[in-house]
């Protein structure tokens, strides 16, 4: 059976989202990026530049990829948008990756303001997936100012902890109907299994890759685990129990032979 992901119009069959932002050289990221094929790929704007003769990223990342700009830097509604104008207007596209954040300790993202970027992004014709911290609240307002999907956070940006918000985030899945992309914060591969499992519709990750002893070996793990996880979701987990439930009966054959 076909399983695949669509956000503003485009097919995704990887559903993991790879960023670019902490590898050590340009060789190394497009040596993981083509040894797992992702369909999207992040970048900050400011490594991109489509019409320089330079060396930029975007000469080192696969031409099939969806190149979504993040609007990494900016602090409120307004520095979001210019950012995500700029991007557009150089010709990276119409995807974009709505990130807001004022505090500079843990990097939490200000939902109020990218709300705010969100509706006006939206209105512009962007393809807009807002970074949040996971609020049911704020992810219906997200989706109702015309988000494509949502990207709550797992745990801090970089931190390598896992996903911390586990409950809010599948109280988020259950009930919203957009695509649920947890950014931020998976360490390990199980981490990204267990956010498909819960019915994410992709994972994000960047820290964990680009800085592993072998970061095409661990993108490629992360890939299978994210398989694994939507595999498994698609089947449907069985239920926990308190109690034991044998798998094979207790009574009755020890008895007959005795008989």
């Amino acid at each position: 059976m076909d399983d695949i992901l669509t956000i503003g119009g485009r097919e995704i069959n990887n559903r993991l989202f790879i960023g670019t932002g902490k590898f050590s050289s340009y060789e190394l990221m497009r040596h993981v990026l083509e040894s797992v094929v992702p369909d999207v790929v992040t970048v900050a704007l400011r490594r991109v530049d489509f019409s320089s003769k330079t060396e930029n990223i975007s000469d080192y990342i696969p031409k099939k990829c969806i190149i979504m700009p993040n609007t990494s830097g900016a602090r409120n509604a307004d520095e979001a948008v210019r950012i995500a104008r700029l991007a557009k207007a150089s010709g990276a596209g119409n995807w974009i990756k709505i990130e807001v954040i004022q505090d500079n300790k843990y990097l939490l993202p200000d939902n109020i303001e990218t709300l705010k970027a969100t509706e006006i992004l939206v209105k512009e014709g962007f393809v807009a997936l807002p970074y949040m911290s996971p609020d049911l609240s704020m992810a219906k307002r997200l989706v109702d100012a015309g988000a494509a999907a949502i990207m709550p956070l797992g745990s801090p940006i970089g931190s390598n902890r896992g996903i911390k918000t586990r409950e809010l985030v599948d109280i988020i899945v259950h009930e919203i109907k957009i695509p649920v992309i947890v950014d931020a914060g998976l360490g390990r591969p199980s981490e990204a299994c267990e956010c498909m499992e819960m019915g994410c519709a992709a994972v994000l990750v960047n820290t964990a890759i680009s800085i592993a002893n072998d970061p095409a070996n661990m993108a490629k793990a992360f890939k299978d685990a994210v398989k694994a996880g939507r595999r498994a979701y698609l089947a449907g987990l069985s239920s926990t129990r308190i109690c034991a439930t044998a798998s094979s009966p207790l009574t009755g054959f020890l008895r007959k032979e005795e008989n």
